[in-house]
């Protein structure tokens, strides 16, 4: 299946804190999108990869996104190598995405820094022809490169390149990070207290939105970088 968008993240719930919206925006307008997870987060204090990865297919329900892999990359140790990167290169090709949404390409979990820089190496090495993977079937696969690879915003403030109005998303946004039960504030968990599991952190999360929105006149917005310019084919098209 062909994709148009591929969202990317180190972590399962990576995804949905911070570019599920651009997501949910780019099916309204027709695209075809998935999700990739590299780990279980089988190093998270709170939660099991089992749960976790229930609460994955669960958020993937709530969004609507029929197709939702984990590469099983080992959480913490991951490293932006060859043993890495080839099966990463095999899903790229199989998915055959035109934009693909990764990581913060600094952050203030060390994962997410490597995890970008996997993800931008592997899709320009799919693009090789050289570079060998076999697909599901066993045959080889094509080579393919993505048009365009875009960083999310996650923990860290950074300024955003572009930012995507996600204002009529935001509810299902939040509902699907929101089945990450284990992750975030839930006070009948009896888990220990994590950065992530807050009050504060979810008000957080609907701030950084908030504020992301305001830069461009809307509610609530989704921020991006990029390592190298954005075009445009007519500026009536920018907000």
């Amino acid at each position: 299946m062909k994709l148009d968008v591929l969202a990317l993240g180190a972590h399962p719930d990576d995804v949905e804190m911070s570019c599920t919206g651009t997501l949910l925006a780019s099916m309204a307008a027709g695209k075809r999108v998935g999700i990739i997870d590299f780990t279980r987060g089988e190093l998270g204090t709170r939660g099991t990869p089992a749960i976790r990865a229930a609460e994955a297919a669960a958020a993937a329900g709530i969004l609507g996104i029929e197709i939702r892999e984990n590469l099983g990359l080992p959480d913490g140790f991951f490293r932006n190598d060859r043993e890495h990167q080839l099966p990463l290169i095999a899903a790229i090709r199989r998915y055959q995405p035109d934009v693909v949404l990764c990581n913060a390409i600094q952050d203030r979990h060390p994962d997410h820094g490597r995890a970008a820089q996997l993800a931008t190496d592997a899709c320009f090495l799919a693009g090789l022809r050289m570079i060998e993977t076999l697909g599901d079937d066993g045959q080889p696969q094509a080579a393919w490169r993505p048009k365009n690879v875009y960083h999310y915003i996650q923990d860290r403030q950074l300024t955003p390149a572009f930012v995507v109005d996600i204002t009529p998303y935001w509810a299902r946004k939040w509902e699907a990070i929101q089945a990450f039960k284990s992750q975030f504030f839930n006070p009948a968990s009896d888990e220990p207290q994590t950065y992530l599991s807050s009050q504060e952190f979810g008000r957080f999360m609907e701030a950084r939105a908030r504020e992301f929105g305001h830069i461009i006149g809307v509610e609530f917005g989704e921020g991006f970088t990029v390592a190298r310019p954005v075009g445009v084919r007519e500026v009536g098209s920018l907000l």
